[in-house]
């Protein structure tokens, strides 16, 4: 830790607030908030506390502190949101809509417009939604134009123009479903006391909305405006319509608000869902994707996703009822207090019928999850190409082969015998994970390529074992029946014989050989299979060579340095690695070489080569 960080934690205030980790770059890469920022931020570098890989990492890079002190953990709690919009840091939980979903818009201007959008602007107008269902959607507009009279032009209707009269009234006023704003025929005051009943009806409140309508519409009968009270009417049933559209869930008819989450850490995704509950029945519903599950607990995920939602709510249920409990102390509650005016309880629900409606949201989160994976496997398949879907074809597999792992023997004559792995992915190479292997149960001038590719599948997937991954779909061993062979005697002796996909390629036919099939399999030569595989082959083939080349090489211009008394073959490999050649160590100074191999062998290796240079001239 630098000197500049441990000063600023030492003197870290003791108040509610937000903090930002941030790197050696000064990006920020954590965003947090706190109900007391010095002992919130001082623990992240207490040794003695238990941290998981994520977040030994992200301690490991932060090489900064910034704080911002609130007067609350509410007000933390939504800057905190805020910042994370800002900055999208790379450690926070990242919430995912699988697509943009559209929002109802009530336009922050005078007269404001109700129109729907997909782009959310900090203008002070409101939202409401997403809507996951764009016809539900269309059907609270079309209820919200059939019942209240709003203007849909996007005049700037000032006092100034109005007064001036240069509006004219459009085709709306003359059908009835604009009141005429524009020529001063209906005033701003009525105006909002209209907006106010659409957000009514948008949050949900349909029952005191009709209650207040039919009231209305008794008046207008009692006058003797029978226009009036029979157009209060038609609002009357547009709006019963609409209600009668809507799940009922709760004979309670409170208004709650229910979050669930599933996930699955196989896929590395889960989803977090909520609906909203008015009244007793469910007005909407949404729900985010997080793909960076990185260890995280399922209620540390739904916290984060419950937190943000309510940090840009414009309406605060009754109750709110949550499928895992929260991990640690959440603002959460005194956020609610002070946006409702009373306490809100967030519950987990054991049994009754707020459990059974608690089992639904689950249910809908699963489905959706579900149809995630269903999506990204489409997407997947539709991103390998076509010769890893051939091969899938013609080997009769369950699976794609989008990772093959090809071996190869080479040797000369018996001599310095050594083996390689490749790996291929989705078709393409994947040099950072090929390996070299030096055969160490074949002796020299033994030419046994049966035993060491016995070896070397037992080196290789005994360690894969240990380290549980990653497992190949397919692996291609370079030769017949034999090598096939001795392939899986490996692979049943380390236990691993069903957990991959194994064949055989040989190279005079291009035969494919599987275990347990006496036959051969014969894919057609203008395959895209066997093209692959060959390529898989020959690419295995030529890292097996160039290390036993690479062998040779180094083994040749060792052997004079060999020659010197004192100078095994350990140390003459270390000097060509180092120098390059025998050249060069020739004609590098005494302490150079004695850096490297100490003076008692420097000194006779000068010396060798000042002996021999009088005989070479001569």
């Amino acid at each position: 830790m630098n000197e500049q960080l441990q000063n600023k934690l030492d003197h870290l205030p003791a108040k509610p607030g937000v903090y930002l980790h941030k790197d050696k770059k000064d990006t920020v890469i954590y965003v947090g908030k706190a109900k007391n920022l010095r002992n919130r931020v001082r623990s992240y570098f207490h040794q003695s506390r238990p941290t998981s890989g994520r977040l030994a990492i992200l301690v490991k890079k932060i090489a900064d502190v910034s704080v911002i002190v609130t007067d609350t953990e509410a007000e933390a709690l939504i800057l905190e949101n805020n910042l994370i919009k800002k900055h999208q840091p790379r450690y926070n939980v990242n919430l995912k809509d699988d697509k943009s979903y559209p929002y109802i818009c009530i336009k922050n201007e005078r007269f404001p417009r109700v129109f729907p959008t997909r782009t959310l602007k900090q203008d002070g107008s409101k939202y409401f939604g997403p809507y996951t269902d764009v016809k539900t959607m269309k059907l609270m507009l079309d209820t919200i134009r059939t019942t209240f009279q709003l203007r849909t032009c996007s005049l700037k209707l000032n006092p100034e123009p109005i007064e001036a009269g240069k509006y004219d009234v459009c085709l709306q006023y003359h059908i009835n479903n604009c009141q005429g704003p524009c020529e001063g025929l209906q005033s701003e005051e009525d105006y909002n006391a209209t907006i106010d009943r659409v957000e009514r009806l948008l949050n949900g409140k349909t029952s005191g909305l009709i209650k207040e309508l039919k009231a209305q519409m008794e008046t207008y009968a009692e006058n003797m405006q029978f226009e009036e009270a029979a157009d209060m009417r038609d609002r009357i049933r547009a709006l019963k319509k609409f209600s009668k559209r809507q799940k009922i869930v709760s004979r309670d008819f409170d208004d709650r608000d229910l979050f669930a989450l599933k996930m699955d850490e196989e896929a590395g995704v889960a989803c977090a869902t909520m609906f909203k509950v008015r009244e007793g029945k469910v007005i909407g519903r949404q729900h985010k994707y997080i793909k960076s599950l990185e260890e995280r607990e399922p209620g540390e995920l739904l916290q984060t996703f419950v937190e943000r939602y309510y940090a840009e709510a414009n309406f605060y249920p009754s109750e709110v009822l949550i499928s895992h409990d929260l991990p640690e102390a959440s603002p959460l509650e005194e956020l609610l207090r002070e946006r409702k005016g009373r306490i809100v309880p967030v519950r987990r629900p054991q049994r009754g019928e707020k459990a059974s409606l608690m089992r639904m949201v689950l249910a809908n989160a699963q489905l959706l999850l579900d149809e995630w994976k269903l999506q990204e496997y489409k997407r997947q398949q539709a991103r390998v190409p076509h010769a890893v879907q051939a091969l899938k074809e013609d080997l009769r597999m369950e699976h794609l082969p989008r990772r093959i792992e090809c071996f190869d023997i080479s040797h000369l004559g018996g001599t310095g015998t050594v083996a390689s792995c490749v790996v291929f992915t989705d078709g393409t190479p994947r040099k950072s994970d090929y390996r070299h292997y030096k055969i160490r149960s074949v002796d020299d001038g033994q030419a046994d390529d049966y035993k060491a590719m016995r070896e070397v599948i037992e080196r290789r997937y005994s360690r894969i074992t240990r380290e549980n991954g990653p497992w190949p779909d397919l692996v291609v061993i370079d030769g017949g029946k034999g090598q096939l062979s001795s392939a899986v005697e490996s692979l049943k002796a380390t236990e691993t014989f069903g957990h991959v996909r194994v064949i055989g390629l040989a190279k005079r036919l291009e035969e494919v050989y599987r275990p347990g099939d006496p036959d051969p399999l014969f894919i057609g030569k203008d395959s895209a299979a066997l093209q692959l595989l060959q390529r898989v082959r020959d690419e295995a083939h030529r890292f097996a060579v160039s290390l036993q080349r690479k062998q040779r090489t180094s083994s040749t211009l060792s052997t004079e340095l060999e020659e010197i008394d004192g100078i095994g073959p350990k140390t003459a490999q270390k000097l060509i690695s180092h120098f390059g050649s025998v050249k060069r160590v020739k004609s590098a100074s005494s302490h150079d070489i004695a850096e490297l191999v100490g003076e008692a062998k420097a000194g006779k290796i000068t010396d060798y080569f000042q002996q021999k240079a009088p005989a070479e001239e001569a």
